[in-house]
């Protein structure tokens, strides 16, 4: 018997989708049956072609500097103008600034970037995305589905990486109080929290013979995520198959955090 995880007539707005976790996320939203709307920021070419690839009747890329809450309303509104309405809300952006800067180096400049883009942007996306899914009309039991995407670092710190850590924990913590605030509206809050992944953000540290077999050694199955190892668990939060799921951190991560 097949059971198929379907979001067919759902509208999905992924942030960060040209490539990476984003792109792997578009592309099995896609498949899933999903209108799909994802940003990008400087990777033009890769965002036409998943574009391309995904079918461009239903899945647009849009270019977006997401580097403040108010920088998230276009954004918001540009998807509600291409397929009416949105269902599904994955917030996956970011940046991990790759340089280990100790704490009495780290410079203002850094911290209020690293904040602005990984949890300022994220608050906007959340707050014009929850207005527009309780003005619109529900198509099923659930009002809409947001997915915050965290970090093993937002869980247990990361040395010499205190803000890109304290962003995502942030993460975390609006997880829990939305989820209760936004029950019983029914829109679904959780988080995905991903460790080491096979992507470009992280290629520089991975590809360091020193500090790639530092990581490796942390993770009890022994290897890096790849892309579409996320994306399944994010798939997943968002169908009817964890209509009782809200306000859950789904660690998806080899096994190199094994508490929430």
């Amino acid at each position: 018997m097949s059971i198929p995880l379907s979001l067919s007539g759902k509208v999905a707005l992924i942030t960060g989708g040209s490539r990476g976790i984003g792109a792997a996320t578009v592309r099995l939203f896609a498949a899933a049956g999903a209108k799909v709307v994802f940003t990008y920021n400087k990777a033009r070419s890769q965002a036409d072609a998943l574009a391309k690839e995904c079918g461009e009747a239903n899945c647009r890329g849009i270019a977006a500097n997401l580097s403040d809450a108010d920088s998230a309303r276009a954004v918001v509104a540009e998807t509600v103008k291409h397929f009416g309405r949105i269902d599904i809300l994955v917030a996956n952006h970011g940046v991990w600034p790759v340089k280990d800067v100790p704490i009495e180096n780290m410079s203002n400049e850094q911290w209020r970037s690293t904040l602005s883009i990984n949890l300022d942007a994220v608050f906007g996306l959340v707050k014009y995305t929850v207005a527009q899914m309780k003005s619109q009309p529900r198509t099923a039991s659930a009002a809409g589905h947001i997915v915050l995407i965290s970090s093993t670092s937002g869980q247990r710190g990361e040395a010499f990486h205190c803000d890109y850590s304290a962003s995502k924990g942030a993460l975390i913590s609006m997880v829990k109080g939305l989820s209760t605030e936004l029950a019983a509206a029914r829109i679904y809050v959780n988080s995905v929290a991903p460790g080491w992944v096979d992507t470009d953000m992280s290629k520089a540290a991975l590809d360091d013979p020193k500090s790639g077999e530092e990581i490796r050694r942390t993770i009890p199955l022994g290897r890096v995520g790849k892309p579409e190892e996320i994306a399944g668990p994010v798939l997943f939060l968002c169908t009817e198959y964890a209509a009782f799921i809200t306000g859950e951190v789904f660690n998806v991560n080899g096994g190199a955090v094994l508490a929430g």
